[in-house]
């Protein structure tokens, strides 16, 4: 057990759900892991994340996705934990290197996303250019709803595990 587990699992539950939040961004979400513990190893974190993500509600989704900033955009309308801000910085590091034309029409892209969807443009951004998640927001402009959202969910999925290992890693 990393070291960090060990010392989470013996943190009071609200406190544990406040530290692993910047890991999702949905307060339900975290109070359920914290509510998990112990939690012995990282196989087991990710597992146990996935079960709560797919059994927590829409509406925690919609918080999750809130708590990151617009690809292309580093700072977030809402105030998010200091270490979720650190995270997104380095998920969007290789977009952060385009062109103005590419991340201007990312800028029109999420604003589009956002007049359709209601919310921001949701992609695990890790390792990919910004050209790559141009051409993947262009893509799903077409979704209907139903399948943009689950879409949307599986993509926080992702990152929520990048996110976990590295906050299980200290």
């Amino acid at each position: 057990m990393s070291e960090v587990l060990a010392r989470w699992n013996g943190l009071p539950q609200e406190e544990a759900a406040r530290e692993i939040l910047a890991c999702c961004g949905s307060r339900t979400w975290a109070a359920s892991m914290a509510s998990q513990r112990p939690i012995q190893d990282e196989a087991s974190l990710l597992a146990t994340s996935d079960t709560i993500w797919r059994s927590v509600g829409e509406s925690d989704w919609l918080e999750a996705f809130r708590s990151h900033p617009r690809i292309g955009e580093t700072r977030m309308e809402k105030v998010a934990p200091a270490q979720s801000s650190t995270w997104s910085e380095q998920e969007q590091e290789k977009a952060a290197t385009a062109d103005e034309a590419v991340k201007m029409a990312l800028k029109w892209g999420n604003r589009e996303y956002e007049q359709k969807f209601g919310r921001i443009f949701i992609v695990c951004a890790t390792g990919k250019s910004a050209s790559e998640i141009l051409e993947i927001l262009r893509r799903r402009l077409h979704n209907d709803e139903a399948t943009e959202l689950q879409l949307a969910a599986e993509e926080q999925r992702q990152i929520m595990h990048i996110r976990l290992k590295q906050w299980s890693m200290g």
